[in-house]
C-alpha cells in the first residue's frame, strides 16, 4: 500500500465513539492512513441522523445491533487531505460531501446499478462500521464526490439525507406540476419539500401533528400544510400524484394512500413499525404503485447540483453546532420542536 500523505498530517486524532446505550465518549485513535483506490478526508461537518439517536438510545436498529463500541454519524462533508494509490495527488485539498456506503461492486445488485441494496455495503456508523464523528476518515475515491468550493462543509454533509430525498422524488416520479402529499415535517420530510418543489411540484402539502415543523415546512416550499391531529388529506378532498411517508406512522400511512390518484405512486420513507396494515382493496382497484426506499443509488451527483444551484437551502436546516466533547447533548436535540439539523464539528465549533 502506498499513499500520498502530506508529512504535517498528525498520527493520532479525537473521536466520539458510542460505548454503550446513552454512553459516547471522546477517545483518541490513530490517524488512518488511505489504501489504494482511497482518500483520505479531514471531516469538517456531520449531521446528526434519526439513526444515529436510535443506535445511542437503543443500541440497535431491526437487526443492525451495537455489539462493540463504534463511531456514530454518516452525514459527512471535508477536505481531502491524502490520497491512496492510484489516486490523483491533484484531489488533495478537494472539498467533498461523502456518500457514506461503499458496496461490493461485484454482486447482483451491485452490476444492475442497485448498489444501495447490496448485501455486503460497508456504510458509515452502521454495526460494525465505524461513521464520522472523527477529525479524519478513509472512504472510496469515488464516493468522495466534489463540491464547490462555494459550498460550506454543512451543507456538503447535507447533501445525504439530500440524497434521501432526491431518491423518494425519482421513485414517485415528482416532475414538473406535480401534486405531492409528505407526511412528517422532520428533517427528511422538509428535504423532500425542497426537491420536489426544484423538480417543478405545482402543489406540495405536508401533514404533521407539529405546528413549528409545519412552520417550518411553509418556510422551505410547502404550499399547504395540514395539522395531522385534526385534518387529514382524503377527508378534506385532497387528491394527489405522489404520497412520500416521512413520518413511519401507520396512521399516516394509511390515511396519505387514501389521497393518490388512480395509477398514482407512494413512497414509504419513514420508519415505524416493522409490519402495518394497507387498504388493500383501495391499492388494487386504483393500481396504486407503493415501493419502500432504501438510502439511495446514484443521486449524489444530482443532490450537489440542486444544492449548487441554489434552489435548496441546506445552510437554512441548520439550528445547532456542537463539538466532539458534546455529541451527547447533540443526540438529544431532537426534543426541541425548533430542531432541524444539527451538526457536529469534529474540528471544534468556531
Amino acid at each position: 500500500m502506498t499513499s500520498t500523505t502530506p508529512p504535517e498530517l498528525p498520527t493520532q486524532m479525537q473521536v466520539s465513539v458510542l460505548r454503550g446505550i446513552g454512553d459516547v465518549a471522546v477517545e483518541t485513535r490513530a490517524v488512518p492512513r488511505p489504501a489504494a483506490g482511497e482518500v483520505l478526508i479531514k471531516v469538517g461537518s456531520v449531521g446528526i441522523c434519526g439513526s444515529d439517536i436510535h443506535y445511542f438510545r437503543h443500541g440497535r436498529i431491526a437487526d443492525y445491533v451495537v455489539r462493540e463500541p463504534m463511531i456514530l454519524g454518516h452525514e459527512a462533508g471535508g477536505h481531502i487531505v491524502a490520497v491512496g494509490d492510484g489516486i490523483d495527488a491533484g484531489r488533495i485539498g478537494q472539498a467533498v460531501a461523502m456518500e457514506p456506503g461503499v458496496p461490493c461492486r461485484v454482486c447482483r445488485e451491485c452490476k444492475a446499478g442497485r448498489y444501495n441494496l447490496c448485501p455486503d455495503v460497508r456504510f458509515f456508523a452502521t454495526p460494525p462500521i465505524d461513521g464520522a464523528f472523527a477529525e479524519y476518515v478513509v472512504l472510496a475515491a469515488d464516493f468522495a464526490h466534489p463540491v464547490p468550493d462555494s459550498m460550506s462543509e454543512d451543507a456538503a454533509g447535507l447533501i445525504e439525507p439530500l440524497s434521501v430525498g432526491v431518491w423518494a422524488c425519482e421513485k414517485v416520479q415528482v416532475g414538473a406540476g406535480s401534486r405531492v402529499l409528505i407526511a412528517g415535517a422532520g428533517p427528511i420530510g422538509v428535504m423532500n419539500v425542497q426537491v420536489a418543489k426544484a423538480l417543478g411540484a405545482s402543489e406540495i402539502i405536508v401533514s404533521d401533528i407539529s405546528p413549528k415543523r409545519l412552520e417550518s415546512a411553509t418556510r422551505f416550499g410547502a404550499t399547504r400544510v395540514l395539522d395531522a391531529r385534526t385534518e387529514n388529506a382524503a377527508d378534506l378532498g385532497i387528491e394527489v400524484d405522489a404520497f412520500i411517508d416521512c413520518s413511519g406512522a401507520e396512521i399516516a400511512v394509511k390515511q396519505g394512500i387514501r389521497a393518490v390518484r388512480p395509477a398514482g405512486h407512494v413512497a414509504l420513507v419513514g420508519m415505524g413499525a416493522d409490519e402495518i396494515s394497507l387498504p388493500v382493496g383501495l391499492i388494487q382497484g386504483r393500481e396504486l404503485t407503493i415501493t419502500g426506499t432504501f438510502r439511495y443509488a446514484n443521486v449524489y451527483p444530482t443532490a450537489i447540483a440542486l444544492a449548487a444551484s441554489g434552489v435548496i437551502d441546506l445552510d437554512g436546516m441548520v439550528t445547532g453546532h456542537f463539538g466532539l466533547e458534546d455529541v451527547e447533548a447533540a443526540l438529544t436535540q431532537d426534543g426541541n420542536p425548533d430542531t432541524m439539523k444539527v451538526i457536529v464539528r469534529p474540528g471544534g465549533v468556531g
